[in-house]
């Protein structure tokens, strides 16, 4: 199955499309991450997160699992967010994803640039390896993630993990089922619909709240 590369969203007070010329600094392309971009990735993990990985784990989730690292690139080529995720490997549970990092540049957050790059990261675990659901960690403090997971992309908390971080705060175990197809052969899953509403309430300024 095939990806769509890159998906430009407006992030700043939208304007005819004939504009953009005008407005190239208001820009950002959410699109799928390359080998150039892993250092960037790292910097951006290092500046917003205390959860931080050697570079080898970026190549080895990049090398097994390309569709699901996605990035955020601003107008000057500057990556300020990224989601990097994983297919579960044990073979005795559900087919399903996991989301092992994300991260938004502080002075790119409430854009709604969050809820892009985990849509399409999630969308890509259906279509592409047919997953169940996608599952996550959370610290208990980090309300604003809390309130993205929850509230904008309708996680459920599975359980409270004691003491999963290395300074000792719980994590929810949180989950987000897709969506399968009916006894009429009807798809419920997120569609291209879906993606394009998205994409609408990405276009809004002050849109959902980013990690």
């Amino acid at each position: 199955k095939t990806s769509t590369p890159f998906v430009v969203y407006r992030v700043a007070p939208v304007t005819p499309l004939g504009c953009i010329a005008s407005y190239t600094s208001t820009m950002v392309c959410i699109r799928m991450a390359t080998v150039e971009d892993l250092l960037q990735m790292q910097t951006t993990n290092l500046w917003c997160l205390p959860e931080n990985y050697q570079m080898k784990y970026y190549f080895y989730h990049l090398l097994t699992w390309p569709q699901l690292l996605w990035v955020a690139e601003d107008f000057d080529g500057t990556i300020v967010g990224y989601v990097m995720a994983k297919m579960e490997e044990d073979e005795t549970l559900p087919r399903h994803g996991h989301i092992t990092s994300l991260s938004v540049l502080r002075t790119h957050r409430k854009r709604g640039i969050a809820t892009g790059l985990m849509r399409r990261s999630q969308r890509e675990m259906q279509d592409v390896f047919d997953a169940e659901y996608v599952s996550l960690h959370v610290r208990e403090s980090n309300r604003a993630a809390f309130h993205l997971y929850r509230q904008t992309l309708a996680y459920e908390i599975n359980d409270v993990e004691k003491e999963y971080y290395a300074d000792g705060e719980d994590a929810y175990d949180m989950r987000c089922y897709f969506r399968k197809q009916d006894g009429d052969g009807n798809d419920k899953a997120t569609d291209e619909s879906d993606v394009a509403q998205s994409m609408q309430e990405l276009a809004i300024e002050g849109g959902q709240s980013a990690q």
